[in-house]
């Protein structure tokens, strides 16, 4: 399998789009790090899944935006198995995509923004700054950021979260550029609505539906449907690809 033997480290994973990326490694012969915050029955249901799967997996509990508790996260995974090949960086602020009752730019504080930028970028950051000294010491690495489709196209003007995951893009572009020459790639899969998830799970069915209708596949996307392209750009066969932010909305965005 495509994964056989690799080493991967997928954040905010016990449920979600996370636990579904999680599971698509498995299913390819990964062994998996479900990193979560606090529901440990949830994540110990997404390792049990990974393993019925046909990779492997545990659960490790720690909150991305501590950077001792990532360091001490990474430094558990390299002590137990060696070695780390890809990272996603999943987790975030908890966010409700709800139109209906979203903050207006007037009702928004500077504190939301902050609040929104350290779920995103500064998750990131810790679990690279973690994590980047193992890659440099094999001279290769790939790292996958997961951000949204509403940097390019704010379809509802979620003003903070949105600006977060700009922020995210730049930070991946940055990194890309400066750790290219040392064989690691970094990229990010920008998501439209996914459906049903958590965050998700507030938006009304009229949204949902007036949302389909101008997405040229005509649905929403599903947690699955994330985590084929988060494989195809921790894999080789996207071995020449860095810096680059894939879609996945259907056709929402083209570019």
């Amino acid at each position: 399998m495509k994964f056989s033997k690799q080493m991967v480290l997928v954040t905010g994973a016990s449920r979600g789009i996370g636990a579904a990326i999680a599971k698509a490694f498995a299913a390819e012969g990964a062994t998996v790090v479900i990193n979560h915050l606090s529901n440990d029955a949830a994540a110990a249901e997404v390792v049990a899944a990974c393993r019925a799967l046909g990779g492997d997996a545990w659960a490790l509990k720690a909150d991305v935006g501590d950077p001792g508790a990532v360091a001490a996260m990474v430094e558990s995974i390299v002590q137990e198995a060696g070695r780390i090949d890809v990272v996603v960086n999943n987790a975030f602020r908890p966010y409700a995509f709800d139109p209906q009752r979203r903050s207006r730019f007037e009702q928004l504080q500077w504190a939301h923004y902050q609040s929104q930028f350290e779920g995103a970028v500064g998750g990131a950051f810790h679990v690279c700054q973690a994590v980047l000294p193992h890659f440099r010491q094999r001279a290769q690495g790939a790292i996958v950021n997961v951000v949204s489709n509403l940097v390019e196209h704010p379809v509802v003007p979620y003003h903070d979260y949105t600006t977060a995951k700009a922020s995210l893009v730049a930070f991946s572009r940055n990194l890309a550029a400066e750790l290219g020459p040392l064989g690691i790639r970094v990229n990010c899969v920008a998501p439209g609505l996914v459906y049903p998830t958590q965050a998700s799970q507030g938006t009304q069915e009229s949204f949902r539906e007036a949302l389909m209708a101008a997405t040229p596949l005509r649905r929403i996307a599903r947690p699955e449907d994330v985590a084929g392209p988060v494989l195809f750009l921790a894999s080789d066969w996207s071995g020449f690809i860095t810096g680059q932010t894939l879609f996945v909305d259907g056709g929402l965005v083209m570019r």
